[in-house]
């Protein structure tokens, strides 16, 4: 019988039982197995949430099917509300998985399977491997970043590229004072600083810096880190990535800089115009209740001893995680405008902290419990687990709870036209933009919007605006998009067989023979109309040959 050497890298090593046994995966491949598969269980069971997900789905679909990777557009127009990088992620998912419910949510599982991940190795590699695991607990099953990670829009992305830049120049820093290689980690931070600004812009470079240089002032260090922050090939690299697209879009489009970095930027951190008002106060308070059940285990990392003068990294590891989680809290509450979404960036320090409250009441307690009120490590353990079970459950919970709690959702209706409609016939909105119709219809061409577009309503941070600021980057369009009422009984004429999606009963916008049409389809208070100007009644009430219509 032929023997084999016990080196042989096809030979799987036996154990104490002369069982061949497979080789352990590392610890972080475990880990991004486990997370990946967590957050995908679910992303296919809630339809879009509108308004953002199917506008930001809607916009990747466009990329999608007109095969122009480079300008995102809107019914057509170009949009520069955010940076391309979600929709070259969301178009590159549904162009190799499909335009399913799931691969428009790419972004959002691609984003939270990395950062877990990447939260996992660093704190394994600074902290211990008993902490890693709790933090990766604690940040899986936050309510707040679960549903991120269910939900197709810029700021999990963005969060992910923000906390990631942090982490990986915290390593570089940390690497580099113990005398270890740490240039490669620094280089990759600038590189995900740079994708953060594709993700959302200059939020993306902004905030690594703020808590980075707070960090340096807190620790008494900031010479160390403006030494790594002004490294000039660092910078050569986020150069090389975030700036192509900018420069491209402003040699196309040469109003695209004011518009972006301005209006888009600028003034909506500035002024107090855009939508959700919120007091300065609503994010400490969002997220101690969007942390729940977690939110309880801070109290343990606040009240916490101080470490030993000689564990310096684990200190430092703390002072980082306290002043990350504070600066973004107080950065994002300056502005007027809040929604729960930009507060992201700070879930990754907080489940840090979390788990480390977690460890020190473990660690702490003593084997049996000495009082009432003092928990044995056995009662502390089987705390930590109900704590995580319990969020867990919580998570899927509200995933299908919000199954059944989309009012806003056309999918029914959609779908229903994507089965009915044949090529060839247009599709026009009235008195609304139907973000998700778009991409649950797969229309192949743009759509037509008719409404009175008064000024005072297009002022308003609204579908309209978005159409109307769009439409100004698009004058070599040569069909319109934006209708007047006047305009719409011509463009049925045109089309003979039209289909029209508006409020039920019939919209301001539409004349009254609308009222008398019997709908296709019904969603909720919207309905689908099929308009077949040949029809001679409906031919005269359209006044198709001539005179207005009635």
């Amino acid at each position: 019988m032929t023997s084999f050497s016990s080196s042989n890298p096809l030979v799987l090593p036996r154990d104490a039982h002369g069982m061949r046994r497979l080789p352990s995966l590392p610890a972080w491949w475990s880990c991004l197995l486990m997370v990946a598969l967590w957050f995908g269980c679910t992303a296919w069971l809630r339809p879009l949430a509108i308004p953002d997900e199917g506008r930001y789905v809607g916009v990747a679909w466009e990329m999608l099917r007109s095969g122009d990777w480079l300008v995102p557009t809107l019914d057509g127009l170009p949009f520069f509300h955010k940076p391309p990088l979600f929709y070259w992620i969301t178009a590159g998912s549904m162009a190799v998985f499909g335009p399913s419910v799931a691969a428009a949510r790419a972004a959002a599982w691609l984003a939270s399977t990395v950062l877990v991940t990447g939260l996992f190795v660093f704190t394994r590699r600074w902290g211990s491997v008993r902490q890693a695991w709790i933090t990766v607990a604690v940040l899986a099953t936050v309510p707040l970043f679960y549903g991120a990670a269910q939900y197709a829009n810029m700021d999990l992305l963005v969060a992910a590229c923000i906390s990631v830049a942090i982490l990986l120049f915290a390593h570089a820093l940390l690497a580099r004072s113990g005398g270890q290689a740490y240039r490669g980690a620094l280089a990759a931070a600038f590189v995900a600083a740079a994708l953060g600004v594709l993700a959302k812009g200059l939020i993306g470079v902004a905030l690594p810096l703020l808590v980075l240089g707070a960090w340096g002032l807190a620790t008494r260090r900031l010479g160390r880190v403006l030494t790594l922050l002004i490294w000039p090939p660092g910078w050569a690299l986020f150069a090389v990535v975030a700036t192509p697209w900018f420069m491209a879009m402003q040699q196309r489009f040469p109003g695209f800089a004011h518009y972006f970095f301005v209006v888009q930027q600028v003034q909506r951190f500035a002024s107090t115009g855009f939508n959700n008002p919120q007091p300065r106060w609503f994010y400490p308070v969002a997220l101690l209740l969007l942390t729940l059940p977690w939110s309880p285990w801070l109290a343990a990392a606040w009240r916490a001893p101080r470490r030993s003068a000689s564990d310096l990294v684990s200190s430092e590891l703390r002072t980082l995680m306290w002043v990350w989680l504070g600066v973004t809290v107080a950065f994002f509450s300056v502005p007027s405008s809040k929604l729960v979404g930009y507060i992201l960036p700070a879930l990754a320090p907080l489940a840090f902290l979390m788990a480390d409250g977690a460890c020190r009441v473990v660690d702490e307690a003593p084997a049996h419990a000495a009082s009432p009120t003092r928990l044995s490590v056995r009662s502390a353990r089987s705390w930590l687990a109900a704590t995580t079970l319990a969020a867990a459950v919580a998570c899927v919970a509200l995933t299908v709870t919000a199954h059944f709690l989309q009012p806003k959702s056309r999918q029914v209706l959609a779908e229903q036209l994507r089965m009915l409609k044949r090529p060839g016939e247009p599709v026009f909105f009235l008195d609304n933009y139907y973000y998700d119709v778009s991409f649950y219809a797969r229309l192949e061409t743009p759509v037509a919007v008719v409404d009175p577009w008064r000024p005072a309503e297009v002022a308003r941070d609204s579908w309209r605006r978005e159409l109307v600021d769009a439409s100004q980057f698009a004058a070599d369009r040569p069909a319109p998009r934006l209708l007047l009422p006047a305009a719409f009984a011509p463009a049925l004429c045109r089309a003979h067989t039209s289909w029209v999606i508006g409020p039920w009963p019939a919209a301001s916008a539409a004349p009254p023979w609308l009222a008398g049409l019997m709908p296709v389809a019904q969603s909720g208070e919207t309905a689908l109309w099929r308009v077949d100007a040949s029809r001679p009644g409906l031919r005269t009430a359209l006044h198709c040959d001539g005179g207005p219509a009635v």
